[in-house]
């Protein structure tokens, strides 16, 4: 696991704070899983209230990768539960962020594995297939695309175009 702080990483580099190359979800995300610590390249979906990809996702290797899914922000129903957060640990998932609602908070809190929502919801998602892989997203206002770099903590989440750790 990788040892950072977000408020460390953007105290010290705060050049790519002014230039856009490091940005901050400036929407304050719930915290699910056992770690309250992770990072990773983004892997990213786009969808809404049909969590299909989401579910076919964590059931491919994740390699140390966190998933970012924008779920259009609704919490009329929930992506991810108990089932799917075991799937991303037992795939290699480091992380979800989620722009939309979870269940199962105790299953996903019993889990190796960070995950951040907006919301809480009992409600199960539909299953069209329907969604998009490898999106450029608008997270919660920050754009992510596939392979920027993720970080989460307590204090908040980034989105960096390159690696910051360990420099």
């Amino acid at each position: 696991m990788l040892d950072f702080a977000t408020t460390d990483l953007c105290d010290a580099h705060e050049d790519l704070l002014a230039n856009g190359a490091l940005r901050v979800v400036p929407v304050p995300l719930l915290a699910f899983g056992r770690r309250q610590r992770f990072a990773g390249p983004a892997a990213t979906l786009k969808l809404f209230e049909d969590n299909s990809l989401l579910a076919e996702a964590v059931k491919t290797p994740g390699n140390g990768r966190v998933l970012v899914v924008d779920a259009g922000g609704s919490t009329r129903s929930a992506v991810l539960g108990g089932n799917l957060a075991a799937a991303a640990v037992a795939n290699g998932w480091a992380g979800l962020l989620i722009a939309g609602a979870v269940r199962d908070a105790d299953e996903i809190d019993a889990c190796d594995i960070g995950v951040r929502a907006l919301a809480l919801c009992p409600r199960r998602s539909v299953k069209r297939g329907q969604g998009e892989r490898d999106a450029v997203l608008d997270f919660l206002g920050v754009r992510v695309t596939p392979d920027r770099w993720v970080y989460a903590d307590r204090d908040g989440v980034l989105v960096a175009d390159r690696p910051l750790h360990g420099r």
